[in-house]
C-alpha cells in the first residue's frame, strides 16, 4: 500500500507540473507575446523531452533505484516551472524541456516497482490506480491554479506548484532505502532508448498497442491542453468555471482508470478493453466538439465527465499489458519504450490541433479529427490478427 501511495503522489505532482501551464496559458500568453493557442507548441516541447527521457530511464532506474530517479525528476520539473515564470520565451522553452525531462521517467520508474510487488490477478487494477495520479494531477491543476493565478498572477501560481514538487522530492527521501533495495550500482546506467523502443517494435502485440496509444494520448493531451481555452474562447465561459470543467474531466479520469482496470482484470481482456476505449474516446470527443455558448454548465460537466472517464481512463490497462508482455526484469525498459512511442502522440497531437484551429478557426473541426483517429485506432486494436 505504501508503494502505491508513493508512486501515486509522485505521478500526480509530476502531472500537475505539466498541466498547470495550459490552465494559465490565457493569462501568460500576453507576457510572452504569443497567442494562447500556441500552448500546443509548449506542450509539444514538453512531450518531446518526455519522449526521450522516458525511453532513457531504464538504465538509471536499475542503477540508482526508481525512487531516487523519481526524486531527481521532480526537482528537474520544478526547475522547469521556475524558468517558465521568467516570462522569457527562450527560458520558457528551456523550462518546457526541463518539465518534460522530469515527467518522462515517472511511469517507467513506478512500473519497475509495482511489477515486483503486484499479484498478476490484480495487476491491471493496481496499475490503473497508480495511473489515477495523471487525472488527479490534472484535477489539482484545474482546481488550484486558477484561484492562485487570479490574485497572485500566473507567475506566482507556477512558482507555488514548483515549490510543492520540490517539497515532495524531499519528503520521499526515506522511501529511497526501503523501495530502492534492488538498485544495482554496478548496472549500466546508460540510456538504452533504442533498445527499449526496439523491444516494443519487435513484438507484434506490443507494437500494435503502442501505435494505438499514439492516437489515444493525442486526444488526451489535446483535451487537457485546450479544454480551458476552448471553453473560455468558444463557449464564453469564465476562467474559474472552465477550470472546474477541467477538474471534473480529470476527476472522471480517476474513476475511469479504476473501473477500466477492474474491467480488464475481471470481464474482458486488456486488448478488448483498449479497443472499446478507443471507440468511446472518439464518440465522447465528438460530443465535446459540439459544446457551444448556449450549453448549460451542468450538461458541459456531464460531457466532460464522460470524456474524462475514457480519454484519461486507458493508461493503466495499457501499462499493465505492456508490463505483462515484457521479458522478466524488463518491465521498466519495455514501459519506457512503449511510452516513448505513446509520447509521440502527445508530441504531435497538441501542435497539430493548434494548427488546425489556426487554419480553420474552429475547435470543432480539430476535435472531430482527433476523435476520428481514436476510433480508427480502437478498431485496429480490436482486430483478431496479430
Amino acid at each position: 500500500m505504501l508503494t502505491l501511495i508513493a508512486t501515486l503522489a509522485i505521478q500526480a505532482l509530476a502531472t500537475m507540473m505539466v498541466l498547470a501551464p495550459p490552465v494559465f496559458a490565457g493569462l501568460a500568453a500576453p507576457d510572452f507575446g504569443v497567442n494562447a493557442n500556441h500552448i500546443g507548441v509548449f506542450t509539444a516541447v514538453v512531450y518531446a523531452a518526455a519522449c526521450l527521457s522516458t525511453g532513457m530511464s531504464g538504465g538509471p532506474v536499475r542503477r540508482y533505484g526508481a525512487i531516487r530517479v523519481s526524486q531527481a525528476a521532480l526537482l528537474i520539473g520544478a526547475a522547469g516551472l521556475a524558468l517558465l515564470a521568467s516570462a522569457s520565451i527562450w527560458l520558457g522553452l528551456v523550462g518546457a524541456v526541463f518539465i518534460g525531462v522530469g515527467y518522462g521517467p515517472m511511469t517507467p520508474a513506478s512500473s519497475h516497482i509495482l511489477i515486483r510487488q503486484t499479484p498478476p490477478a490484480r495487476r491491471a487494477l493496481v496499475f490503473s490506480i497508480k495511473q489515477t495520479g495523471v487525472p488527479l494531477g490534472g484535477a489539482l491543476a484545474g482546481l488550484v491554479v486558477p484561484p492562485l493565478a487570479l490574485p497572485f498572477g500566473w507567475k506566482g501560481a507556477a512558482l507555488v506548484v514548483a515549490a510543492v514538487g520540490a517539497l515532495l522530492a524531499i519528503v520521499c527521501e526515506p522511501l529511497h532505502k526501503s523501495l530502492d533495495d534492488d538498485a544495482d550500482p554496478a548496472a549500466a546506467g546508460g540510456s538504452h532508448i533504442f533498445a527499449a523502443v526496439n523491444m516494443v517494435l519487435d513484438e507484434p502485440v506490443l507494437r500494435r498497442l503502442a501505435l494505438a496509444s499514439l492516437a489515444y494520448s493525442a486526444m488526451q493531451l489535446c483535451v487537457s491542453a485546450f479544454v480551458v481555452n476552448f471553453l473560455t474562447e468558444h463557449a464564453n465561459m469564465a476562467l474559474v468555471a472552465a477550470g472546474v470543467v477541467m477538474a471534473v474531466l480529470q476527476a472522471a479520469g480517476i474513476v475511469g482508470r479504476i473501473l477500466w482496470g477492474w474491467t480488464a482484470d475481471r470481464l474482458v481482456s486488456a486488448r478488448q478493453a483498449l479497443s472499446l476505449l478507443g471507440l468511446a474516446i472518439g464518440a465522447t470527443g465528438a460530443v465535446l466538439a459540439l459544446v457551444g455558448p448556449g450549453w448549460p454548465l451542468a450538461l458541459v460537466l456531464v460531457v466532460a465527465a464522460a470524456l474524462g472517464a475514457v480519454a484519461l481512463g486507458w493508461n493503466g490497462v495499457f501499462l499493465a499489458e505492456v508490463a505483462r508482455l515484457a521479458p522478466p526484469g524488463g518491465a521498466g525498459m519495455a514501459t519506457g519504450g512503449a511510452l516513448a512511442l505513446t509520447f509521440v502522440g502527445a508530441l504531435l497531437g497538441p501542435p497539430a490541433f493548434g494548427a488546425v484551429v489556426d487554419f480553420t478557426g474552429s475547435y470543432r473541426i480539430a476535435f472531430f479529427i482527433a476523435a476520428a483517429a481514436a476510433v480508427i485506432s480502437g478498431l485496429a486494436v480490436g482486430r483478431r490478427t496479430a
